[in-house]
């Protein structure tokens, strides 16, 4: 059998540095999708597409902290 090539996953820190209050119903869905809601709130995700577009809708409330590659 041929061995699967191991993609590398990276990875990016996100903060929500902005409140959800008085903002539209999406944003907060995109927020929530995201794991974040709170103020000064930190995930950790993998940088893909999906994660790359909900962080596009709503940068006024956003920050990229760290991006990192971990190849295993």
């Amino acid at each position: 059998m041929a061995a699967k090539k191991q993609a590398s996953k990276a990875m990016i820190t996100v903060q929500q540095y902005a409140s959800p209050i008085r903002r539209q119903g999406r944003q907060k869905l995109y927020l929530k999708s995201l794991g974040l809601g709170k103020m000064n709130a930190v995930r950790q995700l993998q940088d893909n597409e999906i994660v790359r577009s909900l962080l596009a809708k709503v940068p006024h409330m956003v920050r990229i902290v760290s991006e990192s590659v971990d190849e295993r």
